[in-house]
């Protein structure tokens, strides 16, 4: 049986078909999950806004590519924490790494510009973007992510978002940032 608890702040509540898609792998993978309704946001600033369980954190999600547009990444780490990325980009072991463009969000991951996830992976059907998740993730009880627009976060352990990742087919590892 999945468990969903869906709490609606402000009397507000709209899910899209995008987010629909979310709901409904993750009802068929069997995993439980949270989703909390809120006003768009699309910085951390508008999250820590939002009154966020202790014990839980919100993730921070950057769309990157190496410099010659071969390879892409998904880089999934707290909020708070800061990411060097000529360090990462040693790690991943790649070329200079600098932010994707709207566009290339869009095409690879079927996303708009402040509602980055690891759920757009869904939409990204040659999977051909790489899924990096910082490994303190899997330190808190549950991860906040968007449901791929930025109106929902849904909460879930890490451990089943990587499930999800690795279920539909994309590269995904752990490591230190």
């Amino acid at each position: 049986m999945i468990t969903v608890e869906i709490i609606i702040k402000r009397g507000f509540i709209y899910m899209s078909q995008i987010q629909q898609q979310v709901f409904d792998k993750l009802n068929t993978m069997g995993i439980k999950y949270k989703a909390v309704w809120h006003p768009a946001v699309y910085t951390v600033e508008d999250i820590n806004q939002l009154c966020i369980p202790a014990g839980n954190e919100v993730a921070k999600n950057l769309f990157l590519h190496d410099d010659k547009k071969k390879r892409y990444f998904l880089v999934v780490l707290p909020k708070d924490k800061k990411v060097d990325l000529k360090e990462l980009r040693v790690k991943l072991n790649s070329r200079r790494l600098s932010f994707a463009s709207e566009e290339e969000l869009h095409t690879y991951m079927g996303l708009n510009k402040g509602s980055v996830t690891p759920f757009g992976i869904l939409n990204d059907n040659s999977c051909s973007v790489e899924v990096i998740f910082d490994q303190d993730l899997v330190l808190f009880q549950e991860v906040g992510v968007h449901p791929n627009e930025n109106t929902a976060t849904v909460w879930l352990h890490a451990k089943d978002l990587e499930k999800v990742i690795r279920e539909h087919g994309n590269n995904f590892a752990y490591i230190e940032i």
